[in-house]
This record gives structure tokens, sequence and C-alpha cells, in this order.
């Protein structure tokens, strides 16, 4: 193992920030210019009814490259808001319907509206689970709580977040099969650190609906911050297995096989762990390049397999992502280290 790898290897290495379920929006270009949004709704072809807990991806029209991500709400509706003006493509893949998108050119409207259209796969028996499909049965007084906890969590903040669990409460005691009230309330938990609480939420959300690979995504988060690997491994690949092209999912997976290498001192012992961490954040990044969590944590990844020099590219790339989060200074001071490590064997080779 080189001396690179021994002294640099940063002891925040395991601290990826990423939440499952609230996305950091990533826009293109920097020039700048009033916020611009996408908004629209997603809807059965047979029927017509909205398309409930769908996944919405936006991506960035010239590149393919996704930006974002987001779940219909009970009336099949989603938003993307902050862009800058670009043109997008707004996609959806869902299991047993052909794929379907549209381009949105926001380069001089302020804002715009798409209707997605879901069809069934007839190549495939699988069908339309309940939960995707709005349920009825929600009580207006279930739903204006839930609208009430939407609000205050646009409010952004510790006490606007305690404001909107409190609504999602309501909303969950007043119709107890509410799954996206259930689903807003655990994530609200995390967001305030009250793990236990989450835990609970999310395990109901999911007993209501196993097919919610959003929950399972964010009871994933739970178990990592819990120190929980062998749960969060477990909910982790269920998730996946409803929904393989989560880059957040994928790269969760990679910060438990990654954590499991920590505990294991022996490198041949850690070795498979390893392998396995790198192939999951390797397909985080096929389906997001802009993920800079990801970025960090293969920059781990390739100190630990001792490559420097590939690590500093990506240290490098997620700074220049993530210039002022929450680990960018740490990651500063490693990449100085590094350079002045590897200008130092130069120079002693070349004596």
């Amino acid at each position: 193992m080189s001396c690179i790898k021994s002294r640099l290897l940063p002891a925040f290495a395991a601290v990826i920030l990423c939440h499952v379920v609230s996305l950091a929006q990533v826009q293109p270009g920097s020039q700048p210019a009033a916020p611009r949004e996408i908004h629209g709704q997603v809807r059965l072809t047979e029927g017509g009814a909205p398309a409930q807990n769908v996944l919405v991806r936006l991506e960035s029209y010239e590149s393919g490259g996704p930006l974002s991500e987001a779940f219909t709400d009970r009336s099949g509706k989603f938003r993307f808001s902050s862009l800058s003006p670009a043109q997008y493509s707004v996609k959806v893949h869902q299991s047993g319907f052909l794929d379907t998108q549209q381009s949105v050119d926001l380069q001089t409207a302020s804002s715009g509206y798409v209707i997605l259209q879901l069809t069934s796969d007839t190549s495939r028996s699988r069908s339309v689970s309940s939960a995707e499909t709005v349920d009825a049965n929600v009580p207006q007084a279930a739903q204006r709580e839930f609208d009430k906890g939407v609000a205050a969590l646009a409010g952004g903040g510790k006490e606007k977040t305690a404001e909107a669990s409190r609504h999602f409460e309501k909303a969950v005691a007043i119709y107890p099969h509410f799954v996206q009230a259930r689903l807003k309330l655990g994530t609200a938990y995390m967001d305030i650190q009250e793990w236990d609480k989450a835990e609970g939420m999310l395990l109901a959300t999911v007993a209501i609906d196993p097919k919610a690979a959003n929950a399972l995504f964010a009871l994933g988060e739970v178990y990592l911050q819990r120190d929980k690997t062998q749960d969060a491994e477990r909910v982790l690949l269920q998730g996946l297995q409803i929904e393989d092209r989560s880059f957040l999912g994928h790269l969760n997976l990679a910060r438990v096989y990654w954590n499991r290498a920590q505990t294991l001192k022996v490198l041949d012992q850690a070795k498979p762990a390893l392998e396995k961490s790198y192939a999951e954040v390797k397909r985080a990044l096929q389906l997001n390049p802009n993920l800079a969590g990801a970025h960090l944590l293969k920059g781990n990844l390739l100190l630990r397999g001792a490559r420097p020099a590939e690590a500093l590219t990506e240290f490098d790339e997620y700074l220049r992502l993530e210039p002022k989060g929450q680990l960018a200074d740490e990651t500063r001071a490693l990449v100085e280290k590094i350079r002045k490590t590897m200008a130092h064997q130069s120079g002693s080779r070349l004596r």
C-alpha cells in the first residue's frame, strides 16, 4: 500500500452528504438571469387518471446529462424550479410503460408546462400499481394539511420543516393510508435528524406501498446515518430492483460498501467491498455525471487503491461542482497534500 494512500486517506471520506428524496438542482450555464421553472402532469393514457409517485427526470437537451428528478404528487403533478435559460428534456421511465419525454425551451420563456402520457407496454405483463394512480379516498381535510405541509417545506430551515412535519402528522392521522404524506413526513423527520421517527414512518410507508422506491431509498439513508449497514444494503437493493435508474440509490449503495470496507483493515479482506463500491459509484455517475458526492467518493476509492493522479481528477470535479460544499475545504486541503506528495516523489526520482 503506497505512502500516499496511508498518509492522505481522509477521515471524512465516508461522509457523502446527499438526500434521496430532496434532490439538489444543477443548472446548466452560468449566465445570470431570472430563475425559470418547468411544471406539468403525468397521466395514464388509458382512462386519463393522474399517475402518482412516478419518477420524472430533468435532463439537458444538448448533452442529455441528468440535472434533477422529482416524484409526482397525488394529482400526478411535478415541478422543477430555479432553472437557467436553456433547452431541457423532461423524461419518464416507469416499469410496465413505454418511455416518454418532451422537450422544453426556456431560452426565451420564463416557464414551461408539459403533459406526459403513460402508455402501457404491451410487450410486458407488468401493470401499474395502485400507488401510481390518484387515491380518491384521501379526505379533503387530510389533503389540506398535506398542502400546508408542502408550503411550509418551501420556506426552508429547521423551524419550517418542524412546522411541515406537524401538518403531515395531522394528514396521516386523518387518513392513515396517505402514502405521499407519510413519505413527506418521514423525510421531514430526516431533515431534523429525528432518525427513530423517520425509520418508523418510512417503514410504515413501505408496508402500505411495497413499490415505493423513493421511501426505500430514504430508509437506506436513515440506516446509513445510524450505521446499520446490512439494513441499508437490503432496502437499497430492494429499491433499485424497482427503480434501477436512481443515481442517488446507486450512490448510497456505494456508500454502504465503502463503509463496510472501512471496517476491514486488511486490504485483501476489504477488496470485495471496495470493488462493489466502485461499481456502484460508476453507475451513479453514468446516470448523473454532475453528482458531486459521487465524484468525491470515487476519488476516495481511487486514493484507497493507490491511484492518486486519478483521484485528483475526481476531487477537482467535486470542487468544480460544489465549490462551497460542506466538504469543500477538507477536499481542497487533501488535494494540496496529494499534489505536494506527488511533486516530492517526482523530484526524488529525478535525483
